[in-house]
Protein backbone atom coordinates (compact mmCIF):
# COMPACT_ATOMS: atom_id res chain seq x y z
CA UNK A 1 0.00 0.00 0.00
CA UNK A 2 2.81 2.23 0.74
CA UNK A 3 4.56 1.80 -1.83
CA UNK A 4 1.58 2.13 -4.47
CA UNK A 5 0.82 5.57 -2.52
CA UNK A 6 4.69 6.59 -3.15
CA UNK A 7 4.52 5.35 -6.72
CA UNK A 8 1.02 7.61 -7.69
CA UNK A 9 2.08 10.79 -6.19
CA UNK A 10 5.54 10.45 -7.48
CA UNK A 11 3.80 10.21 -11.05
CA UNK A 12 1.52 13.13 -10.40
CA UNK A 13 4.46 15.26 -9.90
CA UNK A 14 6.19 14.62 -12.67
CA UNK A 15 3.45 15.24 -14.82
CA UNK A 16 2.73 18.55 -13.03
CA UNK A 17 6.66 19.04 -13.62
CA UNK A 18 6.04 18.11 -17.43
CA UNK A 19 2.88 20.14 -17.87
CA UNK A 20 5.31 23.42 -16.55
CA UNK A 21 8.05 22.83 -18.76
CA UNK A 22 5.81 22.67 -21.79
CA UNK A 23 4.11 26.32 -20.70
CA UNK A 24 5.40 29.69 -22.32
CA UNK A 25 6.07 33.43 -21.32
CA UNK A 26 3.22 34.56 -19.07
CA UNK A 27 2.95 37.91 -21.22
CA UNK A 28 2.17 35.65 -24.10
CA UNK A 29 5.26 36.73 -25.83
CA UNK A 30 4.36 34.45 -28.87
CA UNK A 31 1.64 36.38 -29.84
CA UNK A 32 3.44 39.72 -30.41
CA UNK A 33 3.37 41.74 -33.51
CA UNK A 34 6.19 42.21 -35.70
CA UNK A 35 6.21 45.45 -37.26
CA UNK A 36 8.43 46.51 -40.64
CA UNK A 37 10.04 49.48 -39.14
CA UNK A 38 12.18 50.54 -41.94
CA UNK A 39 9.88 51.92 -43.75
CA UNK A 40 9.96 56.56 -44.07
CA UNK A 41 7.08 58.05 -42.67
CA UNK A 42 6.81 59.58 -46.00
CA UNK A 43 6.07 56.65 -47.80
CA UNK A 44 3.37 55.46 -45.13
CA UNK A 45 1.53 58.41 -45.75
CA UNK A 46 1.41 58.16 -49.63
CA UNK A 47 0.39 54.82 -49.11
CA UNK A 48 -2.39 56.13 -46.86
CA UNK A 49 -3.52 58.49 -49.26
CA UNK A 50 -3.49 55.98 -52.00
CA UNK A 51 -5.63 53.96 -49.86
CA UNK A 52 -8.23 56.59 -48.86
CA UNK A 53 -8.37 57.66 -52.83
CA UNK A 54 -9.34 53.94 -53.65
CA UNK A 55 -10.98 52.80 -50.34
CA UNK A 56 -14.01 54.34 -49.40
CA UNK A 57 -14.81 53.15 -45.56
CA UNK A 58 -18.30 54.85 -45.69
CA UNK A 59 -20.73 52.25 -45.68
CA UNK A 60 -23.13 51.36 -48.87
CA UNK A 61 -26.50 52.97 -49.19
CA UNK A 62 -25.46 55.10 -46.09
CA UNK A 63 -26.08 58.29 -47.65
CA UNK A 64 -29.67 60.01 -46.67
CA UNK A 65 -31.67 61.71 -49.58
CA UNK A 66 -32.91 65.03 -48.41
CA UNK A 67 -35.30 67.41 -50.08
CA UNK A 68 -36.77 70.99 -48.92
CA UNK A 69 -40.44 70.43 -47.65
CA UNK A 70 -43.10 72.60 -49.09
CA UNK A 71 -45.55 72.29 -46.49
CA UNK A 72 -46.77 74.84 -44.15
CA UNK A 73 -45.86 73.69 -40.18
CA UNK A 74 -49.19 74.97 -38.90
CA UNK A 75 -51.37 73.00 -41.93
CA UNK A 76 -48.98 69.49 -40.86
CA UNK A 77 -50.29 70.45 -37.40
CA UNK A 78 -53.59 70.75 -38.11
CA UNK A 79 -53.59 67.64 -40.40
CA UNK A 80 -52.34 65.81 -37.33
CA UNK A 81 -54.56 66.97 -34.78
CA UNK A 82 -57.76 66.07 -37.29
CA UNK A 83 -56.18 62.69 -37.71
CA UNK A 84 -56.07 62.43 -34.01
CA UNK A 85 -59.51 63.56 -33.27
CA UNK A 86 -60.83 61.04 -35.90
CA UNK A 87 -59.04 58.42 -34.66
CA UNK A 88 -56.59 57.64 -37.85
CA UNK A 89 -53.33 57.89 -35.74
CA UNK A 90 -52.55 57.02 -32.04
CA UNK A 91 -51.87 59.72 -29.03
CA UNK A 92 -49.75 59.28 -26.39
CA UNK A 93 -47.67 56.58 -25.41
CA UNK A 94 -50.17 53.29 -24.93
CA UNK A 95 -51.69 54.93 -28.19
CA UNK A 96 -55.41 53.28 -29.13
CA UNK A 97 -56.39 50.08 -27.08
CA UNK A 98 -58.90 49.06 -29.11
Amino acid sequence: MNKTVRFLSIAAVSAFAAFGAHADEADASQFALQFDTNRTRAEVNAEAVTEARTHSIEPAGSRVVTYKSTADRTAVRAQAAEAVRTGQISHGEIGNLM
